[in-house]
């Protein structure tokens, strides 16, 4: 893990709309996913209500907004290698392995940290290997940049797109078309899937919430290479602004974006969107709404430079995978109560929800704006 400081210099310019996306991408874990139902409990509008409904992951098949924060996630990664993609096949392994080393280095950090996340509170890392979940969000990140980085390193793009739809399309046919060991073929269940299977007799330690099948299980870590993939093309877009014009580039992030949600619902008629299992068409699906949301961002935070207006956003993007951690590890709520306690007890009965919401994204936006104005950047 390391920290930028003011005293370091950058070699590039930060994207703002990158900043701010995966800014907007993170609040809803920080604590703003409350405020649609503190919001409900002041007004009693019951629009509030199907808002907050879209802050909870889809219980199985189906899609929500919420379930779209960790593809977000991980299409972003692939959009900064997008931005200056490079391959290094053609150096010698003397002056490759360097990268090699960094690669691997920030795969098993952000893998450990992962697990880390899942114990960092509660009874914490049990002594007992056995007992210790092992798949984590920030794995799967991990996962899925470290084969993309790999690609673009050592294939051309026309490799990687057939990469990309052989990936889609391989995982249609393993999931539907074999039969799981002792099962059928095309049983998309929590417990009848190719991806219980797995997790069940391969996966170390326990799954999430001892399910079946672990959301971030072994096989669903193979199409969410994907994701970064289709970020990755998003940056090379991007990257060509200059050449293309901006508008134009944020034309062809936002049609591709509805092409790719238009193909993703298409394939749910016979391979259902599901986050669970990652399934192909919930790639498509979610890299859809994060291509449209990414030239929404881009238009208006880069080309029309309202980066002001999206301030908060830009500070918790800038130090994403800190405060992510962050949100395990510490007891912001008691923080919140600390320091805004008075407050939010002096404010009558239907007002006190949204003000401890309010309190709770506060002490978070004063501490990772303290960091920002000193350019102190957490990356790994």
């Amino acid at each position: 893990m390391t920290t930028k400081t003011k005293n370091t210099k950058v070699s590039k310019k930060r994207l703002a709309s990158l900043d701010a996306l995966r800014g907007m991408d993170m609040l809803w874990i920080l604590g703003g996913e409350k405020i649609f139902t503190a919001l409900f409990v002041l007004t009693g509008w019951a629009g509030w209500q199907v808002a907050h409904n879209q802050t909870l992951h889809s219980q199985w098949h189906g899609f929500t907004f919420y379930d779209l924060i960790f593809p977000l996630f991980i299409f972003l990664s692939g959009v900064v290698m997008g931005l200056s993609p490079k391959r290094i096949d053609h150096l010698t392994l003397s002056e490759r392995l360097p990268m090699y080393k960094k690669a691997l280095k920030r795969l098993v950090l952000l893998c450990v940290l992962g697990i880390f996340y899942n114990h960092g509170w509660g009874t914490g890392i049990p002594a007992s290997l056995d007992e210790i979940r092992y798949a984590s969000v920030l794995g799967r990140i991990a996962v899925a940049w470290f084969f993309a980085v790999m690609l673009i390193w050592h294939t051309s793009l026309r490799f990687q797109i057939i990469t990309a739809i052989s990936i889609l399309v391989g995982y249609w046919i393993w999931l539907v078309f074999i039969p799981v060991p002792g099962g059928s073929a095309g049983v998309l269940t929590m417990q009848g899937s190719w991806n219980a299977w797995i997790d069940q007799h391969l996966l170390p330690g326990i799954t999430y919430q001892n399910r079946a099948t672990d959301p971030e299980g072994l096989l669903s870590n193979l199409p969410a290479i994907v994701n970064a993939i289709l970020g990755i093309f998003a940056g090379r877009f991007i990257a060509k602004a200059p050449d293309l014009g901006e508008w134009k580039t944020v034309g062809i992030l936002f049609t591709s974006g509805i092409i790719c949600l238009a193909l993703g619902w298409s394939w749910n008629l016979v391979f259902p969107v599901n986050k669970d299992l990652w399934t192909s068409s919930f790639v498509l699906v979610t890299s859809g709404w994060s291509a449209i949301l990414l030239a929404i961002f881009y238009a208006f935070v880069d080309v029309l430079n309202f980066r002001k207006a999206v301030y908060p956003f830009i500070i918790i993007g800038a130090n994403s995978i800190m405060i992510y951690l962050a949100s395990s590890l510490l007891n912001w709520e008691y923080t919140a109560k600390s320091v805004f306690g008075g407050l939010v007890v002096a404010g009558s009965e239907s007002w006190q929800p949204l003000l401890s919401v309010c309190a709770l994204l506060s002490v978070q936006l004063l501490f990772l704006h303290w960091m920002y104005k000193r350019n102190i950047l957490v990356s790994v």
